[in-house]
């Protein structure tokens, strides 16, 4: 059993290429459908060529079976792109159009405008004039208008045309993604962590998902009645085994668990990964054992598990289980990394979900845990800080989900990395699995056993810090920080390590600083973090973020991508053009959620 992949339980989106021309006969239109529809098909080329959903497939792009120059052909299209799923649209002119006649006026789906920056048709006049036509009917659009004029006839997309198409068609695909599909909660609230508190109603008001809640004694159930692929578990524990090894006991004599026990916690967390992997995407393998009800699974694009301490006083935590999820591979081999979130924290799980459609990479889910100082890491290790962590740093570190591609034993240009898996190697898995370490479970916090992963990120790795918050009376916002992790001398890192807890993963953490607050020093930007946890994701991938954002209607609150990258619909510069993190909140607080009422 190979497992079914998160994202190929459901039809993924495609992108609808509409091609807008001036619909006047007899020489008007007839001089440029074939330019009009040659620029749909360079940018459905560009499209095709660059971008891949998450689970490795090309992106494929539908475009309207003949130019839109009237609502006649709008609707045709309409129809097209209802009938072939497409999830986000992409209108093409080089001309002058009717602006509310040939628009999409599809309510849900994000929205791009590209009009040609030509001189002989007015492709900015309709630019502008549809633009102010989705912004009077509330269903806003984002435009896409090359900085230089060319020429008549000209297919070449220019490169900052390019870069704006690939972006909000990262964006947009995002959106799609999620729409439809489910947040798996396996359990309740975890240690009244308020990110646990899983509100059904911005899940479906913001994101288009649902949320299925399953209690954690169906895990239970599972591992007692058998209801896993036996062959697969024998193969997994082998692999386990071979692939996993175990590290030193730091509970005190009294608090160990003996190796009978260790063996059978073995046992039980490798049948709650996959336990838990059935749940959220099914498994066809379980109908033929006679349970079609449960080789269904929950159709979920990203889900959390409680543990603590419901589960974790009397069972073993569930880290193995999430490491071995929001990794790149398993012993089924080289696979799309799953979203599952620990302590059940959906929105840092959302966070993760947001990553990862966005990169295609697997995600950190970590606890923002100490802001450490120069003068403090002075103090106890003796060490003077230098760049780039002469300004402090924020340790970043979790017992549970933190994915083992973030061991940086994948490499790009000959830099640790963390990649799509499409892109990874048999050897790069083998690299990650020897750099992890298994420790026995700390039993004063985990009193039930089981194991936690050990190992060290190492610096030079761009990273994207990020966190969905919500806040009564206003909603959901999103925060990030870009910056870098980063490497210390080895006895500091290890001094600085063993004082918070060695068993689980280190990540050192500097954001980029702007000279402006928060970002002015690192101690800032931790102090202005709206939770205890973050999920990281591997490249500087904020500004994919803050335009997935938009779409969605969530503002961002906290951010360090310089403004020239920031990519939002046309309409929020008449909330305030001079103002744009303020416009960014009123937008989304006017136009409201996408998909209704919160």
């Amino acid at each position: 059993m190979q497992g079914v992949s998160a994202s190929r339980q459901s039809a993924l989106p495609k992108i609808g290429i509409r091609p807008t021309i001036d619909g006047r006969r007899d020489g008007v239109r007839e001089s440029l459908e074939d330019f009009t529809l040659g620029l749909a098909g360079a940018v459905a080329d560009l499209l095709s060529s660059r971008l891949r959903h998450s689970d490795g497939q090309p992106v494929e792009c539908v475009i309207a079976d003949s130019a839109i120059g009237g609502v006649a052909e709008a609707a045709r299209t309409a129809d097209k792109f209802a009938s072939e799923g497409v999830g986000l649209s992409i209108t093409v002119t080089p001309c002058w159009c009717y602006g509310s006649e040939t628009m999409d006026m599809e309510p849900l789906m994000p929205k791009a405008v590209w009009g040609f920056n030509g001189t002989e048709r007015p492709g900015a006049v309709y630019l502008a004039a549809v633009l102010a036509a989705h912004n009077q009917k509330g269903l806003p659009a984002f435009s896409i208008y090359g900085r230089d004029v060319q020429d008549a006839g000209d297919l070449a997309i220019p490169d900052d045309v390019q870069e704006r198409l690939l972006q909000f068609a990262r964006a947009g695909l995002s959106a799609a993604r999620m729409r439809g599909r489910s947040y798996l909660s396996v359990g309740g609230v975890s240690m009244g962590i308020a990110g646990s508190i899983v509100d059904q109603s911005f899940f479906e008001s913001y994101l288009g998902m649902r949320v299925e809640t399953v209690d954690m004694a169906e895990l239970t159930r599972r591992i007692e009645a058998g209801i896993y692929d036996q062959e697969e578990f024998s193969r997994a524990m082998a692999w386990t085994r071979a692939n996993c090894k175990e590290g030193r006991e730091y509970n005190p004599p009294a608090r160990q668990r003996s190796r009978a026990q260790k063996d059978q916690d073995w046992e039980t967390v490798v049948k709650m990964a996959m336990i838990t992997r059935d749940l959220m995407v099914g498994n066809p393998r379980l109908a033929e054992q006679g349970y079609g009800e449960e080789a269904l699974g929950r159709n979920a694009i990203a889900g959390g598990f409680q543990g603590q301490r419901h589960w974790t006083d009397h069972l073993p935590n569930g880290d193995f289980m999430e490491a071995i999820l929001n990794s790149s591979f398993d012993w089924n081999g080289i696979r799309e990394a799953y979203v599952f979130a620990t302590e059940n924290d959906c929105l840092n799980g959302v966070s993760m979900l947001f990553g990862h459609l966005s990169t295609g990479t697997a995600q950190i889910f970590a606890d923002v845990r100490t802001y450490w100082s120069p003068e403090a890491v002075k103090r106890v290790t003796g060490h003077k800080l230098t760049a780039p962590a002469e300004n402090g740093f924020i340790h970043l570190i979790n017992s549970g989900a933190a994915a083992l591609d973030a061991t940086g034993k994948q490499a790009r240009d000959g830099k640790p990395a963390m990649k799509p898996y499409w892109e990874i190697t048999p050897a790069e898995v083998d690299k990650c699995l020897k750099a992890t370490t298994w420790y026995p479970a700390i039993t004063e916090y985990f009193r039930g056993g089981g194991f936690s992963s050990g190992f060290l990120t190492p610096g030079g790795m761009p990273m994207t810090m990020s966190r969905v918050n919500l806040v009564k009376g206003l909603g959901p916002v999103l925060q990030l920080a870009e910056g870098w992790t980063v490497d210390l001398p080895d006895e500091v890192s290890g001094q600085l390590d063993e004082r918070t807890n060695p068993t689980w993963p280190t990540h050192w953490f500097v954001p980029r600083l702007t000279g402006s607050e928060p970002f002015d020093d690192t101690y800032s930007v931790m102090a202005n973090w709206g939770a205890n946890h973050a999920a990281l994701s591997y490249g500087h991938v904020g500004a994919d973020l803050i335009t997935l954002a938009s779409i969605l209607r969530i503002p961002v609150c906290m951010h360090n991508v310089p403004q020239e990258q920031v990519f939002r619909p046309s309409a929020w510069s008449s909330f305030g053009a001079m103002d744009p993190q303020g416009a960014d909140f009123r937008a989304c607080a006017n136009f409201g959620p996408l998909y209704g009422r919160y």
